[in-house]
């Protein structure tokens, strides 16, 4: 009676003694069990565990098909809602389903999701004319497909591309056996990066930051961010008044086409962040006036021999309220 008070705005409760009287499933059973009726996989299945964690996570499971189709159905809408939002690693195949062996991929890896559905792993299969959202926040690029992606629950993401229908099961293998590398989001590192404020990607950033031996302000923004574009100036003048100094430096970061380090929670935009030659991450929250960050820098930097091996990170995501929030504009 608790699960059902708990989530009855979600589904329909019921109770019977007599399981013939139940439109589907085994009427010859051992009582008592939960039985769940859904209209998808195998349409019914039973749970005899009556503890409220464990019928919680058992219907939590099973209301959610095996493989989640990611197209312009609405029917489909909250199970996509269910998928993106689990904190299990989800696995998703993307390709064109109006083109190209579109059967022969669903079956296979149907089969894969069967094969490794006592995984701690959800399975999505993606049209890609749907799933443009998807693709610019993963860093995919449509002539990549048919590719298949895994996001683990530390939010590492591992791909492959151009994948094959009879790949998809030794590449998962490969996977939970922990054998592959994991992807990263990143623009290419600029070839030539001489303006006052330089300019980081994913694929230099850890060098750049905690490598380089200086203290860095990094900035995290978005490209349509109104308030990122009107600090933009601010920090430049920072920078060229800084420009003589060379144990500082000033970079920025494009969040949207870069997947950003686990050193640095960003909840919206613009971000600011100072990094120390030791190590040490603080979240810059100080006057955004050129004078404001110059000041703050000159306080807060380390002299060169003077840094020790103490990092200290940022707070990660689910301890601030903010987390629950989509990524917004901030000043």
């Amino acid at each position: 009676m608790e699960v059902a008070e708990k989530l009855r705005s979600d589904y329909d409760f019921g109770h019977t003694l007599h399981a013939n009287h139940l439109p589907r499933g085994d009427a010859a059973v051992e009582r008592p069990l939960v039985r769940l009726l859904k209209p998808f996989d195998e349409l019914v299945v039973d749970s005899k565990d009556f503890d409220v964690a464990a019928l919680m996570k058992f219907i939590d499971a099973s209301t959610i098909p095996r493989v989640v189709t990611f197209d312009k159905n609405p029917d489909n809408h909250p199970y996509l809602m269910k998928f993106f939002q689990s904190s299990a690693p989800k696995a998703m195949l993307f390709l064109n389903f109006s083109t190209g062996p579109f059967d022969s991929f669903k079956s296979a890896y149907s089969a894969a999701a069967e094969e490794f559905k006592d995984k701690e792993i959800k399975f999505l299969i993606g049209d890609i004319e749907a799933s443009q959202g998807a693709f610019q926040y993963f860093g995919l690029k449509e002539d990549q497909t048919p590719l298949i992606l895994i996001q683990d629950g530390d939010s590492k993401k591992f791909l492959k591309v151009h994948v094959e229908a009879d790949q998809i099961v030794a590449w998962l293998k490969e996977y939970f056996d922990g054998k592959l590398t994991p992807f990263r989001k990143s623009e290419p590192i600029p070839e030539v990066n001489n303006e006052p404020v330089k300019v980081v990607v994913a694929d230099n950033v850890h060098d750049f930051v905690f490598k380089s031996g200086k203290n860095v302000l990094i900035e995290f923004y978005a490209p349509w961010c109104g308030h990122c574009k009107k600090l933009a100036p601010i920090l430049d003048e920072a920078a060229t008044t800084l420009q003589s100094d060379e144990e500082v430096v000033i970079a920025k970061m494009d969040a949207t086409a870069n997947d950003v380090p686990s050193e640095f929670d960003v909840q919206g935009y613009p971000t600011l962040y100072f990094v120390t030659p030791s190590g040490k991450v603080t979240s810059y929250d100080s006057g955004r006036t050129a004078d404001d960050i110059v000041d703050f820098i000159k306080k807060s930097k380390e002299t060169a021999g003077a840094a020790t091996t103490t990092t200290t990170q940022a707070p990660p995501a689910s301890e601030k309220a903010a987390a629950a929030e989509p990524v917004k504009d901030e000043l």
